[in-house]
Protein backbone atom coordinates (compact mmCIF):
# COMPACT_ATOMS: atom_id res chain seq x y z
CA UNK A 1 0.00 0.00 0.00
CA UNK A 2 1.46 3.83 -1.01
CA UNK A 3 0.10 6.92 -1.01
CA UNK A 4 -0.42 7.27 -4.88
CA UNK A 5 -3.05 4.40 -4.17
CA UNK A 6 -4.85 5.61 -1.06
CA UNK A 7 -5.11 8.70 -3.51
CA UNK A 8 -6.78 7.23 -6.02
CA UNK A 9 -8.63 4.95 -4.02
CA UNK A 10 -10.44 8.30 -2.00
CA UNK A 11 -10.54 9.83 -5.40
CA UNK A 12 -12.41 7.08 -7.04
CA UNK A 13 -14.89 6.50 -3.59
CA UNK A 14 -15.92 10.36 -4.64
CA UNK A 15 -16.75 9.75 -8.07
CA UNK A 16 -18.01 6.97 -7.57
CA UNK A 17 -16.98 5.98 -11.57
CA UNK A 18 -13.93 4.51 -12.60
CA UNK A 19 -14.08 6.66 -15.61
CA UNK A 20 -14.22 9.52 -14.26
CA UNK A 21 -11.83 9.13 -11.61
CA UNK A 22 -9.34 8.33 -14.34
CA UNK A 23 -10.05 11.83 -15.52
CA UNK A 24 -10.07 13.64 -12.78
CA UNK A 25 -6.43 11.63 -12.43
CA UNK A 26 -5.21 12.54 -15.66
CA UNK A 27 -4.46 8.77 -16.36
CA UNK A 28 -6.08 6.33 -18.54
CA UNK A 29 -8.64 3.49 -16.60
CA UNK A 30 -6.54 0.47 -16.89
CA UNK A 31 -4.09 1.70 -14.85
CA UNK A 32 -6.00 3.55 -11.89
CA UNK A 33 -8.35 -0.35 -12.19
CA UNK A 34 -4.45 -2.09 -11.85
CA UNK A 35 -3.64 0.25 -9.06
CA UNK A 36 -6.94 -0.65 -7.03
CA UNK A 37 -6.90 -4.77 -7.81
CA UNK A 38 -3.45 -4.40 -6.28
CA UNK A 39 -4.57 -2.51 -3.34
CA UNK A 40 -7.24 -5.00 -2.75
CA UNK A 41 -5.00 -8.02 -2.86
CA UNK A 42 -2.48 -6.38 -0.54
CA UNK A 43 -5.85 -5.97 1.69
CA UNK A 44 -7.23 -8.70 1.61
CA UNK A 45 -10.53 -7.20 0.99
CA UNK A 46 -12.82 -6.50 -1.41
CA UNK A 47 -13.43 -2.43 -1.62
CA UNK A 48 -15.83 -1.56 -4.29
CA UNK A 49 -19.10 -3.18 -5.17
CA UNK A 50 -20.07 -2.51 -8.77
CA UNK A 51 -23.51 -0.65 -8.81
CA UNK A 52 -26.27 0.24 -12.36
CA UNK A 53 -24.17 3.46 -11.73
CA UNK A 54 -21.07 2.55 -10.94
CA UNK A 55 -19.54 1.50 -7.67
CA UNK A 56 -19.68 1.96 -4.47
CA UNK A 57 -17.65 1.72 -1.31
CA UNK A 58 -17.93 -1.72 0.85
CA UNK A 59 -18.01 -2.05 4.73
CA UNK A 60 -13.87 -2.51 4.33
CA UNK A 61 -13.67 0.43 1.70
CA UNK A 62 -15.70 2.76 4.14
CA UNK A 63 -13.19 1.66 6.92
CA UNK A 64 -10.07 2.76 4.51
CA UNK A 65 -11.81 5.68 3.84
CA UNK A 66 -11.60 7.27 7.11
CA UNK A 67 -7.59 5.99 7.24
CA UNK A 68 -6.47 6.91 3.60
CA UNK A 69 -7.92 10.04 4.19
CA UNK A 70 -5.84 10.83 7.43
CA UNK A 71 -2.81 8.68 6.19
CA UNK A 72 -2.81 11.22 3.10
CA UNK A 73 -3.35 14.37 5.82
CA UNK A 74 -0.54 13.84 7.53
CA UNK A 75 1.30 12.76 4.68
CA UNK A 76 0.90 16.61 3.41
CA UNK A 77 1.66 18.15 6.60
CA UNK A 78 4.72 16.50 6.88
CA UNK A 79 5.81 17.76 3.46
CA UNK A 80 4.76 21.25 4.43
CA UNK A 81 6.74 20.78 7.70
CA UNK A 82 9.72 19.50 6.26
CA UNK A 83 9.37 22.20 3.85
CA UNK A 84 9.18 24.98 6.51
CA UNK A 85 11.79 23.37 8.84
CA UNK A 86 14.58 23.11 5.61
CA UNK A 87 13.49 26.62 4.43
CA UNK A 88 13.74 27.65 8.21
CA UNK A 89 10.07 28.68 8.81
CA UNK A 90 9.63 26.25 11.63
CA UNK A 91 11.49 24.99 14.31
CA UNK A 92 12.94 25.99 17.64
CA UNK A 93 16.17 28.11 18.16
CA UNK A 94 18.20 28.26 21.22
CA UNK A 95 19.69 31.75 22.29
CA UNK A 96 21.71 32.63 25.15
CA UNK A 97 21.18 36.31 26.25
CA UNK A 98 23.58 38.30 28.64
CA UNK A 99 21.98 39.95 31.45
CA UNK A 100 22.60 43.33 30.33
CA UNK A 101 21.03 42.85 26.82
CA UNK A 102 17.52 42.18 28.54
CA UNK A 103 16.20 46.05 27.65
CA UNK A 104 17.32 45.16 23.88
CA UNK A 105 15.95 42.03 22.93
CA UNK A 106 13.43 41.02 21.77
CA UNK A 107 14.08 43.74 18.75
CA UNK A 108 11.22 44.55 16.89
CA UNK A 109 13.43 42.32 13.78
CA UNK A 110 11.74 39.70 16.11
CA UNK A 111 8.82 40.37 16.45
CA UNK A 112 8.39 41.01 12.41
CA UNK A 113 10.08 37.33 11.93
CA UNK A 114 7.39 35.67 14.27
CA UNK A 115 4.63 37.94 12.60
CA UNK A 116 5.40 36.46 9.06
CA UNK A 117 6.29 33.05 10.72
CA UNK A 118 4.92 31.93 13.76
CA UNK A 119 5.66 28.93 13.89
CA UNK A 120 9.51 29.84 15.08
CA UNK A 121 9.89 29.18 18.66
CA UNK A 122 12.45 29.85 21.35
CA UNK A 123 14.41 28.77 24.00
CA UNK A 124 16.09 31.51 26.02
CA UNK A 125 19.31 30.80 28.22
CA UNK A 126 19.82 33.73 30.49
CA UNK A 127 24.08 33.89 32.07
CA UNK A 128 26.94 36.51 31.75
CA UNK A 129 28.57 36.77 29.01
CA UNK A 130 31.23 33.76 29.88
CA UNK A 131 28.85 31.68 30.20
CA UNK A 132 27.09 32.03 26.92
CA UNK A 133 30.05 31.68 25.38
CA UNK A 134 30.55 27.92 27.65
CA UNK A 135 27.27 26.94 25.99
CA UNK A 136 27.76 27.91 22.54
CA UNK A 137 30.83 25.76 22.67
CA UNK A 138 28.98 22.86 24.35
CA UNK A 139 26.42 23.57 21.93
CA UNK A 140 23.54 23.71 24.38
CA UNK A 141 22.44 26.94 22.06
CA UNK A 142 22.50 27.95 18.70
CA UNK A 143 23.00 31.62 18.90
CA UNK A 144 24.41 34.07 21.58
CA UNK A 145 24.04 37.76 22.70
CA UNK A 146 27.09 38.60 24.85
CA UNK A 147 28.63 42.07 25.85
CA UNK A 148 32.37 43.24 24.90
CA UNK A 149 35.02 42.15 26.11
CA UNK A 150 35.26 38.83 25.13
CA UNK A 151 37.48 35.96 23.82
CA UNK A 152 36.00 35.61 19.88
CA UNK A 153 38.54 33.12 18.95
CA UNK A 154 36.11 30.74 16.95
CA UNK A 155 33.23 33.31 17.02
CA UNK A 156 31.44 34.63 14.33
CA UNK A 157 29.83 38.19 15.30
CA UNK A 158 27.62 40.52 14.55
CA UNK A 159 27.13 44.05 16.41
CA UNK A 160 24.13 45.07 17.59
CA UNK A 161 24.53 48.38 19.91
CA UNK A 162 27.39 50.93 20.22
CA UNK A 163 26.80 52.04 23.93
CA UNK A 164 28.61 54.86 26.05
CA UNK A 165 29.29 53.61 29.64
CA UNK A 166 26.63 55.57 32.07
CA UNK A 167 26.94 57.02 35.49
CA UNK A 168 24.07 55.82 37.86
CA UNK A 169 24.03 57.76 40.59
CA UNK A 170 21.31 59.06 43.29
CA UNK A 171 23.91 62.05 44.79
CA UNK A 172 21.87 65.57 43.96
CA UNK A 173 25.15 67.16 43.03
CA UNK A 174 26.53 65.36 40.69
CA UNK A 175 23.01 64.78 39.23
CA UNK A 176 23.05 68.45 38.24
CA UNK A 177 25.68 67.87 35.60
CA UNK A 178 24.84 66.87 32.12
CA UNK A 179 27.86 64.79 31.95
CA UNK A 180 30.65 63.81 33.84
CA UNK A 181 34.24 63.09 33.09
CA UNK A 182 36.83 60.53 34.14
CA UNK A 183 38.01 63.59 37.05
CA UNK A 184 34.49 63.70 38.37
CA UNK A 185 34.54 60.12 39.32
CA UNK A 186 37.91 60.44 41.77
CA UNK A 187 37.72 59.70 45.37
CA UNK A 188 33.73 58.63 44.46
CA UNK A 189 32.78 55.23 45.51
CA UNK A 190 32.01 53.49 42.40
CA UNK A 191 30.36 49.92 41.75
CA UNK A 192 31.07 48.34 39.24
CA UNK A 193 30.16 45.66 36.48
CA UNK A 194 33.50 43.46 37.41
CA UNK A 195 33.94 41.98 33.73
CA UNK A 196 35.21 45.64 32.70
CA UNK A 197 37.01 46.00 35.86
CA UNK A 198 40.36 46.07 33.76
CA UNK A 199 39.69 48.89 30.92
CA UNK A 200 38.35 51.57 34.21
CA UNK A 201 41.85 50.52 35.62
CA UNK A 202 43.53 51.18 32.66
CA UNK A 203 41.82 54.69 32.26
CA UNK A 204 42.18 55.36 35.61
CA UNK A 205 45.48 55.03 35.72
CA UNK A 206 46.38 56.73 32.33
CA UNK A 207 44.79 59.96 34.88
CA UNK A 208 46.94 59.47 37.63
CA UNK A 209 44.40 58.45 40.09
CA UNK A 210 43.22 54.94 42.09
CA UNK A 211 39.59 54.33 42.02
CA UNK A 212 37.83 53.26 44.90
CA UNK A 213 35.46 50.44 44.09
CA UNK A 214 33.22 50.44 46.87
CA UNK A 215 31.12 47.26 45.55
CA UNK A 216 32.07 44.63 42.43
CA UNK A 217 29.37 42.42 40.95
CA UNK A 218 28.33 39.90 38.08
CA UNK A 219 25.33 42.13 36.95
CA UNK A 220 24.71 45.34 35.74
CA UNK A 221 21.51 45.05 37.27
CA UNK A 222 22.73 44.32 40.25
CA UNK A 223 25.68 47.66 40.31
CA UNK A 224 22.28 49.75 39.68
CA UNK A 225 20.11 48.29 42.52
CA UNK A 226 23.14 49.29 44.91
CA UNK A 227 23.64 52.47 43.16
CA UNK A 228 19.70 53.22 44.17
CA UNK A 229 20.63 52.28 47.95
CA UNK A 230 23.32 55.09 48.35
CA UNK A 231 26.01 52.69 47.96
CA UNK A 232 27.62 54.23 45.30
CA UNK A 233 28.40 55.77 41.53
CA UNK A 234 27.70 52.41 38.99
CA UNK A 235 29.30 52.43 36.18
CA UNK A 236 27.08 50.63 33.52
CA UNK A 237 26.57 50.13 29.97
CA UNK A 238 23.83 52.58 28.56
CA UNK A 239 21.22 50.22 27.34
CA UNK A 240 20.92 48.90 30.84
CA UNK A 241 21.00 52.08 32.68
CA UNK A 242 18.20 53.26 29.99
CA UNK A 243 16.25 50.32 31.15
CA UNK A 244 16.23 50.21 34.87
CA UNK A 245 17.81 53.74 35.80
CA UNK A 246 17.13 55.98 33.23
CA UNK A 247 15.96 59.31 35.51
CA UNK A 248 19.26 58.86 37.47
CA UNK A 249 21.64 58.20 34.76
CA UNK A 250 24.55 60.65 33.80
CA UNK A 251 26.71 60.51 30.28
CA UNK A 252 30.40 59.36 31.13
CA UNK A 253 32.68 61.50 28.68
CA UNK A 254 35.51 59.09 27.93
CA UNK A 255 35.98 57.77 24.07
CA UNK A 256 37.56 54.54 25.54
CA UNK A 257 34.69 53.44 27.78
CA UNK A 258 32.27 51.94 24.75
CA UNK A 259 30.91 48.71 24.90
CA UNK A 260 28.99 46.61 22.56
CA UNK A 261 26.04 44.02 22.58
CA UNK A 262 27.06 40.99 19.94
CA UNK A 263 24.93 38.21 17.95
CA UNK A 264 27.88 34.89 18.34
CA UNK A 265 27.79 31.67 16.68
CA UNK A 266 30.39 29.10 16.48
CA UNK A 267 32.84 29.46 13.25
CA UNK A 268 32.63 25.65 13.05
CA UNK A 269 28.96 25.01 13.39
CA UNK A 270 27.03 24.45 9.92
CA UNK A 271 24.12 27.47 10.03
CA UNK A 272 21.06 26.44 9.82
CA UNK A 273 17.84 28.17 7.40
CA UNK A 274 16.51 28.97 10.87
CA UNK A 275 19.60 30.12 12.44
CA UNK A 276 20.34 31.88 9.01
CA UNK A 277 16.88 33.79 9.31
CA UNK A 278 17.14 35.31 12.68
CA UNK A 279 20.98 36.43 12.12
CA UNK A 280 20.04 38.57 9.47
CA UNK A 281 16.71 39.53 10.93
CA UNK A 282 18.49 41.03 14.06
CA UNK A 283 19.77 44.69 13.25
Amino acid sequence: MNLKQLRYFLVVAEEKQITSAAERLYIAQPPLSYQLKQLEKELGAQLFKRTAHGVELTDAGQILQSYATEILSLAQNARNQVHKTISGELGTIAIGMASSSTGLIPMPSFQNLIKFYPEISFDIYEDNTFGIIDKLEKKTIDLGIVRTPYNRNGLNAKTLTTEKMMAVTVDPELRKKKQLYIKDLANQPLIIYRRFEDIFNQTFAHHGFKPFYAVKCDDSRTAITWAKRKMGIALVPESIATTYAKKIMIPVKHANWITHLQLVWRKDEQVTPLMDKIIKSIS
